[in-house]
């Protein structure tokens, strides 16, 4: 019999360190812009084209992360800690200046760290819980993404209605960000083996037709995904003035995104991976539609309901699949799927910048991505 490690953490207690790294990497370090930007554009004019160059930005630099992550050599603890803290760092810097081509290279460097940090994080975490036979236990990690968006979204709902600029809620949350990672400094140190070099044969499988679809179908979801995921409470802002309704956006996509998360969590007991992301994608695009066809505010609540209620569900059976099928070479398979997801990331925004100038730009735009989640969807379902 293997024996156990005692100093081994706890299967909760991975998960619930997994949960807090999200929350700084991907609920701070990647989507704190989102509601901070109506504050942007009150202080700086900032346009959306603009904006959208700045959201590009932080995906070219998710690519470069989860591109660099398929070979780099480091081990966990390391990458995930120093991530951490150059996210808390680089969410600070946000706040130190108003230069344009600066904000840009901040959000491209914060784009890195949040892919090192999903990518290793992950990936050590959900192998720890699967050795200990708790994988339902990845639905609260992942749970970390909706718990950082609702604090960024309610604390920012709250710099709204004090008056706060911009650049004091760049600060506030840079130090939320600071905390959280101090405080799970300790746990990492289990994390101190990097995966190994993986055989030819695993390198051959990343490519293989299967694997192919896995990563087609997780870039589509990240192009599907990233409109309304970025332009959210901006889109409200031009429905309702008043920040007392409009900031409410980005909250209940936080809170949709967090409670189905770990309902999904329970699901994967009864239900396969594929399946939950297949079923998500097809809610998703449903989301998405529903500002085109329903305007006002009530139509941007129901799209934050059902896009917020799968994307991070989409998430974590994906990276969950992906961890299921590649086995020891799951890192790769894992980094290679991100940087799928971070090239339709770049995409989504970048199309919104080109058609910002024309009425019916953001209703075209949300369009094609519904169309891109079920592309996706339909791949999940093909043999092979």
């Amino acid at each position: 019999m293997e024996r156990t490690d005692l100093r081994q953490p706890a299967a909760m207690g991975l998960a619930a360190t997994g949960m807090l790294a999200l929350v700084v990497a991907i609920g701070i370090g990647r989507f704190a812009f989102t509601p901070i930007l109506p504050m942007m554009q009150k202080d700086f004019g900032l346009t959306l084209r603009a904006a959208g160059l700045l959201a590009s930005a932080n995906y070219v630099g998710y690519l470069a992360g989860a591109l660099s992550a398929i070979w780099l050599r480091i081990a966990p603890a390391t990458v995930v800690r120093g991530s951490a803290l150059a996210t808390a760092a680089l969410t600070a810097a946000m706040g130190l200046t108003t230069n344009v081509p600066a904000w840009l290279l901040l959000r491209g460097l914060a784009g890195i760290a949040s892919a090192w940090v999903l990518i290793f994080a992950s990936s050590w975490i959900l192998q720890e819980l699967a050795q200990q036979k708790r994988g339902g236990l990845g639905g609260v990690m992942f749970g970390g993404v909706g718990l950082g968006i609702i604090l960024a979204g309610l604390l920012c709902l709250l710099f709204l209605n004090l008056e706060w600029s911009a650049a004091q809620a760049w600060f506030a949350l840079a130090a939320i960000a600071l905390l959280l990672t101090v405080a799970t400094w300790p746990v990492w140190r289990g994390a101190k083996r990097a995966a190994a070099a993986p055989s030819a044969s695993a390198a051959t499988r990343l490519t293989s037709r299967g694997n192919l679809r896995l990563i087609w179908s997780y870039g589509s979801f990240g192009f599907g995904y990233i409109v309304p995921a970025t332009f959210l409470p901006a889109m409200a802002r031009d429905v309702v003035a008043d920040p007392a309704i409009f900031g409410w956006a980005w909250p209940v996509f936080g809170a949709a995104a967090l409670s189905s998360v770990l309902l999904a969590g329970r699901l994967s007991a009864r239900f396969s991976y594929r399946g939950i992301w297949f079923v998500s994608q097809w809610i998703m695009a449903a989301g998405i539609v529903v500002p085109i066809v329903w305007g006002g505010i009530a139509g941007i609540v129901v799209s934050a309901l059902l896009v917020g209620g799968t994307f991070v569900v989409a998430t974590m059976a994906g990276l969950q699949e992906g961890r299921r099928v590649a086995g020891a070479a799951a890192t790769r398979l894992l980094a290679a799927m991100t940087a799928a997801f971070a090239i339709g990331q770049i995409v989504g925004p970048l199309l919104v910048s080109a058609t910002a100038g024309q009425a019916w730009g953001m209703d075209f735009t949300l369009g094609v991505a519904a169309l891109a989640l079920v592309a996706g969807a339909l791949a999940l379902r093909e043999k092979g």
